[in-house]
């Protein structure tokens, strides 16, 4: 299920569907190769246990949402954008965006440098851009582009193409920004949401590459989520173990297809085109097929399901929210 439903029994990181990081993809600008479209998706719209919505307030104001990036190969961040959501007058949420970089990208703070001010929050059909020294931004709701037979996985793999996500939404946030910012080389990347509640920043959720949170870290869910991808090797043995009993793995194979998913971080060249699991992710990349076979050892390819049809070819790249 992507990173969906990442907190504990399906359910939501410190019980807020706000602070549920979904997916992270990362691709070059389509007609423009000079720029890099990242996109971090939060908050689904719907319950799997017991089925039904979440809260429509798209983002928690006393959250951060970040998106790190690592540009020496160290796994630890050494650039982050970070957002954080304010109301305006009216009612309607706001979004600030900031670039931090060395060790305070790494750090748990709201500082960095402002790129984006006051960004509107779409909740409607419409979308609305910012733009702002060469960044551009969206912050708001959008059809889910994940797409994946989450029953037929919770029924012991037994799929029917059923896609689960195909009418449901999530809260996106879609920065484009130029190649020069990432630093034109191959880097890594990876997500997260910070809880402020209270009083100091926590870590919510993390991640980056798809479905391993959810069916990988067994009891190491809280460690792993509070975790970061620098330390990522401490959780070999636990991702072993489950590959050995989801896939047949030996223990020995198990431990070293473990150690290809881990750190949890996913490499994206800006000067290549993107392809998962080679090099970023794509919306339309069916990241969930990916993850079954490694997942079964092979035994399990595919779910039957494929890409939405509502994906646009511009910002903010997904469809319009399914209830506006």
């Amino acid at each position: 299920m992507s990173h969906h439903y990442s907190g504990p029994n399906f359910g939501f990181p410190h019980g807020d569907a706000r602070l549920d990081l979904t997916d992270l993809y990362a691709f070059p600008k389509p007609g423009d190769a000079s720029k890099s479209i990242l996109i971090m998706n939060v908050h689904p719209s719907a319950m799997v246990d017991p089925p039904g919505p979440t809260t429509a307030e798209p983002f928690a104001t006393e959250a951060l949402y970040e998106i790190q990036i690592d540009t020496d190969g160290d796994a630890v961040a050494d650039i982050a954008y970070r957002l954080r959501f304010s109301y305006a007058e009216g009612g309607s949420q706001v979004a600030t965006l900031r670039r931090a970089e060395g060790a305070q990208a790494a750090g748990m703070t709201d500082s960095g440098r402002v790129i984006v001010e006051a960004a509107p929050v779409s909740t409607g059909r419409n979308a609305h851009v910012t733009e702002a020294g060469g960044y551009r931004l969206f912050v708001g709701w959008r059809s889910d582009p994940f797409f994946f037979d989450t029953r037929g996985a919770l029924n012991n793999l037994q799929f029917t193409g059923e896609d689960f996500f195909a009418d449901k939404d999530v809260c996106s946030i879609v920065l484009e920004v130029p190649n020069t910012a990432l630093g034109l080389e191959r880097v890594g990347l990876w997500a997260r949401t910070l809880d402020g509640t209270g009083g100091n920043w926590v870590q919510a959720d993390r991640g980056a590459l798809p479905a391993q949170t959810v069916f990988l870290v067994g009891e190491e869910r809280e460690a792993y989520l509070a975790g970061e991808p620098a330390k990522d090797g401490r959780f070999i043995p636990v991702f072993a173990h489950a590959l050995e009993h989801a896939g047949g793995y030996t223990p020995e194979e198990a431990k070293r297809v473990a150690g290809t998913l881990l750190p949890d971080i996913l490499s994206y060249d800006p000067t290549r085109p993107a392809s998962f699991p080679s090099n970023g992710r794509t919306l339309a990349d069916d990241a969930g097929d990916a993850f079954l076979a490694v997942l079964t050892n092979g035994r399990v390819t595919e779910d039957k399901v494929g890409p939405h049809g509502d994906l646009l070819t511009e910002a903010p790249y997904l469809g319009p929210p399914h209830k506006a």
